[in-house]
């Protein structure tokens, strides 16, 4: 299947800003002017210069060109996106090495989480991610048992978890992020390349199917000199605004 045009389009402009071909401040072409480069119409433009101001890369004002608004790319919580898509997006290589795939019993937070009795099963993943050959964040996911047993069949540092998942039939509908900060414990230290007790920063995940079923309960912890979180709000309607008809 080929790339969408918006996301082509996002990526050279993300390569062009990466690579400082643009400095903090200055102006993109204008849309029409991208329509040219890209040759394609408003829409994928549009979209492409939406996906960089939720990276945190420009700053968008109506009836004016995208502004550069840092070197920083930035995780966005408005979606999800997968670590491996995410990295491919920002120009860089995503890599694996998995350290322990084991089923056991559940323990706490996952149990909690997932719904489950302290006798049930799950399967664990400890994972090391990189970015460009660098560690970058360590991840603990539990699955519930008849999701996380589809993983035997799969080369975990092969790709993405979460896309061989859904190529089986797994539905991420829905997702809870928790976002603190930890120190570092040895396990951490050890595979982040880091001193025991420097600050990570941490997400944790619960994901729901489509019936409304957790499935999921990650514990990611990265490095915040390699990765930052951005979250997009939008203004809703006051409910106590009155509609007039």
């Amino acid at each position: 299947m080929s790339e969408p045009r918006y996301e082509l389009v996002a990526r050279e402009l993300r390569l062009q800003i990466l690579g400082r071909e643009y400095s903090v401040g200055d102006s993109l072409p204008s849309e029409s002017a991208l329509c040219t480069q890209f040759g394609v119409s408003r829409g994928p433009v549009r979209q492409a210069l939406a996906m960089l101001k939720n990276e945190g890369l420009v700053v968008l004002s109506r009836g004016k060109p995208a502004v550069v608004r840092s070197f920083d790319v930035t995780q966005t919580l408005d979606t999800f996106t997968p670590f491996t898509q995410w990295a491919r997006l920002t120009g860089r290589d995503a890599g694996s090495k998995t350290l322990e795939v084991a089923r056991r019993r559940v323990t706490e937070p996952a149990r909690a989480a997932l719904g489950i009795g302290a006798d049930d099963f799950v399967v664990e993943i400890l994972r090391l991610r990189l970015l460009d050959g660098e560690p970058t964040m360590l991840e603990r996911t539990a699955y519930i048992e008849s999701v996380g047993s589809l993983l035997f069949d799969f080369d975990t540092d092969s790709g993405s978890i979460t896309d061989f998942l859904t190529s089986r039939g797994v539905r991420f509908e829905s997702m809870r992020h928790v976002m603190d900060a930890v120190s570092a414990n040895d396990v951490d230290a050890d595979n982040l390349a880091i001193d025991a007790g420097s600050p990570l920063l941490r997400e944790r995940r619960t994901s729901w199917n489509d019936k409304g079923e957790p499935f999921e309960f990650a514990d990611d912890r990265y490095r915040p000199d390699r990765v930052a979180f951005s979250i997009v709000n939008a203004r809703t309607i006051d409910p106590r605004e009155s509609v007039h008809s």
